[in-house]
């Protein structure tokens, strides 16, 4: 699959979810997919493209490459046997009172991200494919930007400590029925065959104090691509933590036990239709 799947703008603009309504409206060829036609419902217009191009965000211009020594690590890069959680292509270091939630694609009950909760702030993690000869973040930035600006937010580039990054205003429609507007962080560092997303929303999202541990938590996320083929942009598969088989405790082990665990399972899974 793509890094976005495809849906129409006005299918999406407002929902309550508007890094989904983002991700979702930006499309991204696969690999060997064919460009869209007129019998799809797009026409190709050379003026209208020029017009569409005209008013759409500055491509991004490529930048020198985020320093990884601090993190996000390749799973070669890192210890079997270090205690962090499993969750298939990420693993994970604990922090007391995180959560985590899930979100699956229906159709396929396959695990497509993983929000991160802690301190009244969340980011969202996905990793993906990435050619072995380049990066890709410096195209999907220039993506992402195109798409918040189409459903009426605004985007804003810099410089921010986990690389470049977008800061955006995503527009969410309000209780009342009014539209306001939700700051959201983007930030993506490429790794070797992989690219990983991560989305702040809350106060890490515009408060650099607030971001600190959150971000230390992407900083210490390790990717697993594995050594299958896949395409650029695929999706790496997640999955759901293993929970362990034992017997069970007495009140006071139990206690013992809560005290050291280093995640809360977050209160949902979501499901993606």
């Amino acid at each position: 699959m793509s890094l976005f799947r495809r849906r129409k703008v006005a299918d999406t603009a407002g929902t309550s979810d508007p890094v989904a309504a983002v991700s979702e409206s930006v499309t991204t060829a696969e690999s060997g997919a064919e460009p869209a036609t007129a019998a799809s419902g797009v026409v190709d217009d050379p003026q209208a493209r020029a017009a569409a191009e005209a008013d759409a965000p500055p491509r991004a211009v490529a930048v020198e490459a985020f320093d990884r020594s601090g993190g996000p690590f390749d799973v070669s890069e890192v210890s079997e046997d270090d205690d962090r959680l499993s969750l298939g292509g990420l693993r994970l270091v604990g922090r007391q009172g995180m959560e985590l939630r899930f979100e699956v694609e229906e159709a396929t009950g396959r695990v497509i991200a993983v929000t991160i909760g802690l301190n009244g702030s969340s980011v969202q993690l996905q990793a993906f494919a990435a050619p072995r000869s380049s990066g890709v973040w410096d195209e999907i930035r220039t993506e992402i930007g195109e798409a918040v600006v189409a459903q009426g937010g605004a985007c804003e580039e810099q410089d921010g400590p986990l690389g470049r990054e977008l800061l955006c205003r995503l527009p969410v429609r309000t209780e009342d029925g009014r539209t306001a507007h939700q700051p959201t962080r983007f930030a993506g560092i490429d790794g070797p065959r992989w690219f990983l997303r991560a989305v702040f929303t809350g106060p890490a999202a515009h408060d650099a104090a607030a971001a600190q541990e959150l971000e230390s938590v992407v900083r210490e996320t390790v990717v697993v691509r594995g050594q299958e083929a896949m395409a650029p942009r695929e999706l790496i598969p997640l999955e759901l933590p293993q929970q362990p088989e034992q017997a069970a405790p007495q009140p006071e082990q139990a206690a013992a036990a809560d005290d050291l665990k280093p995640f809360e399972r977050g209160p949902e899974i979501t499901e993606v239709r």
